[in-house]
């Protein structure tokens, strides 16, 4: 059996494959990003295609948020120490955040998990310290602060990695950061934010979403009300599917439902299926959601108990994860969902109640869970310095715990970074350079806009359509 000095010499040992140094270089920058961005856009509802491009114009953070299949491919040329394990695969700092656990407990955490691959842990880490610089320069903070955020984020990373690899087993599976945990430690100009998203969360409940989006129609049944581009029915003339979707197809809405939960149902713990029995279902309509998830599938079932108190799901289409191609490790399951399922609960201290999977019609992969409950991110145009150098630590606290409970591979991870600067220097030296990378991707994706190789649309013009 190995001990720990085993296994920090072991991780020592790596440096010699790929020094901490090496881990600044870009990889494959040198490339027409169209093609890839077009690539990433197959298979999706082709009108939202346009409003996800509009969106991506908004920013070069927008930009950055709306293509992780770039940065994948870009990391495909990088070198690393060599160990595989369950990573996020889309970490930027707009995937952490706050949610409730089953116990009601609010706990900071990743929160997003689709495209969750086996892969290099650095691959998560570039993309976080790289999200970090191309926000703070967005944010317009300065070099200075651009530079704290990328050290800050990473030597969290470092020291909570390191206090994982020296705990036991168990401790490392259970450990979690509470929002009473931020509390304590944070400074004043952070604190304030924490408060904040400590009563916004409990103001985001189902009973609270009921009435901002849902009505009694003529008969007085609760249905969704509709709010395009961003909530539709799909058999209603404010579609936005594709006149030739197969969804269309279908008679309504319930066909649809039924063809979910008939799956979905044997992927919960018994005692979550007995619970979702008691809930009936009125309504199902379609939902965008984000920046890169916008085209793909995603729906939210109203569902009430007996006194009518509700509960939303959301069924969010599961594809194939963006690092799947640049990876020689494969997933352990065939099932997208499934897939998605599997990294969230081996990377999070908790998850959702309602986390499941299922296969919609035509075989379609979904996963399922609660729709905003207790959920909270963060309000970047807000964060002065000190907030944004905190809020770092904090994504590099959390990214570390996930990484350590996901592999097992704290030791070996520590037994690398070392104690020093070494590899915060180099990944803010990589985040410098893919930043301007970024810079010169957006430029030539506004040109492709502006000379209709890509066709984008915000939501006011898919609102203009509509109106009567």
């Amino acid at each position: 059996m190995t001990t720990l000095k085993d296994r920090l010499k072991q991780g020592k040992d790596a440096r010699k494959k790929c020094s901490r140094s090496a881990q600044a270089t870009l990889g494959k920058g040198n490339r027409d990003p169209i093609p890839l961005i077009k690539a990433s856009s197959e298979g999706r509802v082709k009108s939202l295609v346009e409003l996800r491009y509009g969106r991506m114009l908004v920013s070069p953070f927008t930009f950055f948020r709306g293509n992780a299949l770039l940065q994948a491919h870009d990391l495909a040329g990088t070198p690393n120490m060599g160990l595989v394990s369950p990573i996020c695969g889309d970490c930027h700092l707009m995937n952490f955040g706050g949610f409730a656990t089953p116990e009601r407990n609010l706990v900071f955490s990743v929160n997003d998990f689709d495209e969750a691959h086996p892969g290099p842990w650095e691959w998560d880490l570039k993309r976080l310290v790289a999200s970090f610089l191309v926000a703070a320069r967005d944010l317009r903070h300065g070099s200075s602060v651009e530079e704290t955020v990328c050290h800050e984020a990473v030597r969290a990373y470092q020291q909570t990695m390191l206090e994982c690899a020296e705990q036991s087993t168990l401790e490392t599976w259970y450990e979690s950061i509470s929002y009473d945990d931020l509390r304590e430690q944070a400074r004043k100009s952070a604190l304030e934010h924490v408060e904040r998203a400590i009563e916004k969360a409990e103001r985001r409940t189902h009973a609270e979403l009921l009435p901002k989006i849902s009505e009694r129609d003529a008969q007085g049944r609760l249905v969704i009300r509709d709010d395009l581009p961003e909530i539709f029915h799909l058999h209603d003339n404010t579609t936005l599917l594709d006149a030739e979707d197969d969804w269309l197809r279908l008679s309504d809405w319930q066909p649809l439902y039924e063809t979910f939960m008939r799956d979905y149902r044997a992927t919960l713990q018994t005692d979550r299926r007995e619970l979702l029995s008691r809930f009936q279902v009125h309504d199902m309509a379609f939902k965008v959601v984000g920046v890169g998830s916008v085209g793909t599938r995603c729906l939210v079932a109203l569902l009430t108990d007996e006194q009518e108190f509700p509960l939303f799901l959301q069924f969010k289409e599961a594809r194939r994860s963006v690092i799947a191609n640049y990876v020689k490790s494969k997933s352990r399951t065939r099932h997208e969902g499934q897939r998605v399922v599997d990294g969230q609960r081996l990377m999070q201290s908790a998850s959702d109640l309602f986390l499941g999977w299922t296969t919609g019609p035509n075989g379609r992969h979904f996963y399922v869970r609660q729709l905003r409950d207790m959920k909270v991110s963060a309000e970047l145009e807000t964060f002065d310095a000190e907030t944004f150098a905190a809020y770092g630590r904090v994504c590099g606290r959390a990214l570390a715990n996930a990484h350590a409970k996901s592999s097992g591979y704290a030791a070996h991870i520590t037994g690398y970074i070392g104690k020093g600067d070494a590899l915060a220097d180099a990944l803010h030296r990589y985040a410098k350079g893919y930043a301007e990378q970024n810079e010169r991707d957006f430029v030539r994706f506004q040109q492709a806009c502006r000379k209709g190789r890509l066709r984008a649309r915000s939501e006011a013009d898919f609102a203009a359509d509509h109106l009567p």
